[in-house]
């Protein structure tokens, strides 16, 4: 009987409607599914599918039938007008529930949209007008206009958002992501985004809590339809902090341990009312949440400032802002990023598992509701770690438990994809030039990311395979022989002078000297050199994918728009540009705050992939805390760095080809050259505005590249001849000229 069934199944499919294109797009995007994983399961080729999804083609039986089941499923679970169920997780923070929103029925008032409609505020809870405008890119600042308050059912005031990030996102998170707390007078105030002020009548961090939970609309929806919603943030003044009975300042030895003591009367009144804390403790980022109760979130985040939770590196002056303007800075982060979770390293590789949540939610077809799925989510990294190869794991890991004390890990051993610091002397030629010019690539390790396969899974051991570009892993292989002085472009081979160029394999940019290992990207590079490779062992990841393609789409457009707040847009010419970017961090320097977090989110991510031990007491051979994290994952670490080096070759070679111009010093992102004059433009090779195919090219993209810096060439001949340094790396300096120690490498 099962067979009829099936086939009753098939004859109704091949005849059912499909959904539109659009639908059937938005379907499999609310799934967290790319059009390459709908293309595999269903045995067609990619561009097949996205014709599917353009209206260009449709599909035909057999795969009609499948197709329409895939859309009837996910369906099921993403209806139009509804959101994704909610799904338990298993990991600390994530099996953590919210409490449900309280119901109200809320008058109408001229004042309500339907994009910002003000929900009834509990009793004594109002809100008002911030004290100190927010301030916003003069491009994008609208006229100033009165909240005009509208009354509720309680009899209590709301104002209206003006300006909101998250402005028309979900009424369950009408005041927007965070809320900056501080005391005026007395008087407890919210300071969320959009200069919307709320009266708190919190009178202990509990009740802050229970506050924040109940009343304070507060929150973010999920980046994925699979994901989870983001838990509100607060950020607790100086002021907030003496008004809660915190300390203003972390002492030496508590910022050691990175938490105030478990003594500590707050933390006491915390457990009385059955909250909890992390592993971490009531630290700068504190998480304090209640077990999870079925599918419903109880978590609320802090973020203290003065505790050094904003790191000055990266935020600049942002912990010491009004709470208005941190209100709308952390905001503007939170709607083009994500909510803050932690550091922006933190953040960076939470909002990977944001974009690709380890698990989905699946129907249960015995009681027709939704269950946690048995298997991860595809083309995620499941909620389970998995092992490193030995040669992909970091010094002091457990793998490498039985090595002998103190041995050196060679090539052989060791992965060592980093990115350059190379730097050589300069030419006589080079000399007769009157400037060094540096050339800085934006958002580098981005670009990197962008469309790289990565390893899902666990490695596979192969020895002797044959090299497959498209098959991300680690090779053990032989690239001596690669000579750069006749290398193969595109179908020509050309002639350089490889003395002059730094060698692709190795970040010190000399050139291998025997077998070592690589990531594909650099096996791969070597191949499309013109050379053949015979790795001599593997460690393979079948199971792959394309899993940092949303974090970077969301980066860059993060990126892009917060530069083009700041008066850069991405459609410059080469002139318009470098003129653009020309004293752009003081047209907003929140904004400018804005885009070093962005970019910091980029590095920190990539390099909390391979998170290495920290704290007292750990010792090498015994496993670390990050261990256990799923994205703990050095492989694609190595992955993105290859790529970013190998991109950054291959304009060189491209370069030197065309110009027969050489770098004399790269630094990660950071190239420089000497020329006659003083700008990019003095030696890029630009004509009638456009750049060399495949080289160097000005603008605001990832992967396009901006001015460092310039220096004379007597300025660079003078400071390595004061240091005795024939090839101290110019690119370390070249932005400012302030050299202050000797360049030994670290």
């Amino acid at each position: 009987m099962s067979e009829l069934f099936d086939a009753v199944d098939a004859l109704v499919a091949s005849r059912s409607p499909l959904p539109p294109p659009e639908e059937r797009r938005r379907l499999r995007k609310a799934h967290g599914l790319t059009v390459e994983e709908v293309a595999a399961a269903l045995k067609v080729r990619r561009a097949t599918v996205s014709g599917w999804e353009s209206g260009k083609t449709e599909p035909r039986p057999p795969e009609r039938n499948a197709y329409a089941r895939l859309l009837k499923q996910l369906a099921e679970l993403y209806p139009a007008s509804t959101v994704a169920a909610p799904e338990q997780d298993t990991a600390e923070f994530n099996t953590l529930s919210r409490q449900p929103e309280p119901t109200q029925n809320q008058s109408e008032s001229p004042a309500s949209t339907p994009e910002s409609a003000a929900a009834p505020i509990p009793k004594n809870t109002q809100s008002r007008p911030a004290a100190r405008a927010a301030v916003t890119p003069a491009a994008s600042r609208p006229a100033p206009r009165t909240a005009r308050p509208s009354a509720t059912s309680s009899g209590t005031k709301k104002a209206a958002a003006v300006h909101s990030p998250m402005a028309g996102t979900d009424s369950r998170f009408e005041n927007g992501p965070l809320a900056v707390v501080d005391v005026d007078d007395g008087q407890v105030l919210a300071y969320c985004v959009g200069g919307l002020v709320l009266d708190v009548p919190a009178k202990t961090i509990p009740a802050l809590v229970e506050w924040t939970l109940m009343e304070g609309k507060l929150g973010q929806p999920k980046l994925s339809g699979p994901g989870k919603d983001a838990d509100p943030l607060l950020v607790l003044t100086e002021a907030a902090l003496k008004h809660y009975g915190l300390p203003t300042a972390l002492t030496d030895e508590q910022r050691l341990t990175g938490r105030i003591p478990e003594d500590h009367k707050v933390i006491k009144q915390l457990a009385r009312a059955d909250w909890k804390l992390t592993k971490r403790g009531f630290g700068p980022w504190a998480r304090i949440y209640r077990p999870a109760q079925g599918s419903e979130r109880q978590c609320v985040q802090l973020c203290i400032p003065s505790w050094r939770a904003l790191d000055s590196r990266h935020w600049g002056n942002a912990g010491q802002l009004p709470p208005a303007e941190l209100a709308r800075l952390l905001g503007t982060y939170a709607s083009r990023v994500m909510t803050p979770r932690g550091s922006t390293a933190v953040t960076g590789l939470e909002l990977m598992t944001a974009l690709h949540p380890p698990t989905h939610a699946v129907r249960d077809e015995a009681t027709g509701g939704f269950r946690k799925a048995d298997t991860k989510n595809p083309g995620s990294l499941g909620e389970h770690p998995v092992d490193c190869a030995p040669c992909e794991a970091p010094d002091g890991h457990p793998l490498l438990k039985d090595l002998p004390r103190f041995h050196q890990r060679t090539p052989a051993e060791k992965l060592f994809e980093e990115a350059y610091d190379w730097a050589r002397p300069l030419t006589d030629d080079e000399c007769t030039k009157r400037y060094l010019v540096g050339i800085d690539v934006n958002m580098a390790f981005a670009a990197g990311a962008n469309g790289l396969t990565v390893g899902l899974g666990a490695p596979t051991h192969v020895p002797q395979p044959l090299f497959d570009p498209k098959l991300p892993g680690s090779w053990l292989v032989d690239l001596s022989h690669v000579d750069l002085s006749r290398i193969r472009l595109g179908k020509e081979w050309v002639e350089l002078n490889g003395d002059l160029l730094p060698s692709p394999f190795t970040p010190t940019g000399e050139r291998p000297g025997g077998p070592a290992w690589y990531a594909t990207p650099t096996v791969a590079y070597a191949v499309e050199l013109g050379y053949d490779v015979r790795p001599i062992e593997a460690y393979l990841r079948h199971d792959n994918g394309r899993y940092l393609d949303a974090w970077y789409n969301r980066l860059r457009d993060a990126y892009i728009t917060t530069m083009a707040d700041l008066g850069v847009p991405a459609d410059s010419s080469p002139e318009e540009f470098l003129e653009a970017m020309n004293g752009y961090r003081d047209r907003d320097p929140e904004m400018a705050i804005l885009v070093s977090a962005i970019k910091a989110t980029v590095k920190g991510g990539i390099g909390k992939l391979r998170e290495r031990p920290r704290g007292e007491g750990w010792k090498p051979g015994q496993p670390w805390r990050a261990l256990s994290r799923p994205t703990w994952r050095p492989d694609i670490r190595a992955a993105v760095i290859s790529r970013t080096r190998i991109n950054m070759h291959r304009k060189l070679v491209k370069h030197a080809a065309f110009t027969g111009q050489y770098p004399v010093a790269i630094l990660s992102d950071c190239a420089v050259y000497a020329a006659d004059g003083p700008s990019p433009l003095d030696f890029l090779p630009y004509r009638n505005g456009k750049p060399l195919p495949g080289g160097w090219r000005l603008g605001v993209s990832p992967g396009m590249v901006k001015h460092e810096g310039t220096q004379t060439v007597l300025w660079g001949e003078g400071v390595r001849e004061q240091f005795q340094a024939p090839e101290l790396n110019l690119a370390r300096y070249i932005k400012d000229g302030q050299v202050t120690t000797k360049d030994n490498g670290e």
